[in-house]
């Protein structure tokens, strides 16, 4: 009995994590011989795949960046097609970064028309361009869900099935809270300290500075001893330090994940940008407001979105609990009217810690971990003939 093969394809470094725990666990629970073959990062060879690219050469960041690495991306996209049906596996994994894994995965299936195509981590086509979802269908056999409303959308919309294997960062949020908690004191009751989180990217961080410096400068007015930290992405740490000179609070500034989530314990409340952020002040507990400014491109494509609110949080409690400021409205007196209730722990406050409680259950998968729920639906796919199963 030959091996199970499995083709693997990842586009970024978030996908290669995802991508090295699924094969961790798909090596713990099938107990005949894995092959795998296809592209991710040094996370991913450490679980055994040997790229056939690095990865570093399709995770580009930006539309000019893209633009001008386009040529590139598609000479090795084309490679990838070719080596994944050189290969012959009997399941193929595509992993988030849908621009380039969805395009990998229609030609492979053209030309493997019965071979097994797997999407972990859908794309957001219950936010926009829904139509994407029926048109998955012709390639994906299922799609691996991380956000708990997704299996309905896909039904709602005509797509693949869908199953919601749980989202990575509740593990490793309630992981992370239990170890600093347990290593620090306990918070002592001091002047209050909001958390301001403008974004990954310099383009959102530089259009949102200036509304939440205005938010921190309305807050002083009534909490002068407000103390305001600032997480930043190691090569935003500078230009964050620049736009913020001005601010009448001068904020700590600090990178790394570990401060982060140090940051995070202190936190009484946050204003954060809009992302995945969101989900991770929710799953530790922290009430917010959030801001966004769409880039120009954006603001003109706003007109094909499909949803209630922007915000990962409400969509997933099915209810807009956490108060957004989009465009327009995201000024800084109308983020600071929504902050402060929450610094000053009234009832807004406790409406999102409660509801916080209930988007924690329900993006849980307990007792499994989304990689070993994700392992197990891969190994449905395994055909009967190979050994292990």
């Amino acid at each position: 009995m030959r091996p199970l093969r499995i083709a693997i394809v990842a586009g970024e470094e978030s996908g290669d994590q995802l991508g090295a725990e699924l094969l961790a666990a798909l090596r713990a629970q099938y107990d005949g011989e894995l092959e795998i073959a296809g592209v991710g990062g040094a996370l991913m060879r450490n679980e055994g795949l040997n790229s056939l690219f690095p990865l570093s050469d399709i995770a580009v960041m930006g539309f000019s960046a893209v633009l001008a690495q386009l040529p590139k991306i598609i000479r090795l996209a084309y490679r990838l097609i070719d080596h994944i049906v050189a290969f012959k596996p009997d399941i193929l994994v595509i992993i988030d970064s849908p621009d380039f894994t969805h395009p990998v995965a229609r030609r492979v299936r053209r030309k493997l028309p019965k071979l097994p195509v797997i999407d972990y981590v859908s794309p957001s086509v219950w936010a926009w361009r829904s139509g994407r979802a029926r048109k998955m269908t012709r390639y994906i056999d299922h799609v691996l869900g991380i956000l708990p409303f997704e299996p309905d959308a896909y039904k709602r919309l005509a797509g693949p099935a869908c199953t919601y294997v749980g989202h990575p960062l509740v593990d490793k949020i309630a992981a992370i809270k239990a170890q600093i908690i347990q290593a620090a004191p306990q918070k002592t009751a001091c002047a209050k300290r909001l958390l301001v989180m403008p974004g990954s990217r310099t383009s959102e961080v530089t259009r949102l500075l200036g509304p939440f410096g205005e938010a921190v400068s309305a807050l002083k007015d009534t909490l002068p001893d407000l103390q305001v930290e600032i997480p930043a992405v190691a090569h935003l740490k500078q230009h964050i330090q620049q736009e913020t000179s001005n601010w009448v609070i001068q904020p700590q500034i600090v990178s790394g994940e570990e401060a982060k989530f140090e940051a995070f314990a202190k936190a009484d409340a946050a204003l954060v940008a809009s992302g995945t952020a969101t989900l991770e002040l929710a799953l530790w507990g922290i009430p917010m407001a959030v801001g966004y400014k769409l880039d120009p491109i954006a603001k003109r494509l706003k007109w094909l979105g499909n949803v209630s609110s922007i915000v990962l949080p409400n969509l997933i409690l099915e209810e807009n609990i956490v108060p957004e400021f989009i465009d327009e409205d995201c000024s800084g007196l109308a983020m600071s009217d929504a902050i402060l209730p929450l610094l000053q722990q009234n009832q807004d406050y406790t409406a999102q810690i409660e509801a916080f409680k209930k988007l924690q259950n329900l993006c849980s998968v307990a007792p499994h971990s989304p990689a070993d729920r994700a392992a197990q639906l891969v190994l449905e796919y395994a055909p009967p003939q190979s050994n292990g199963v």
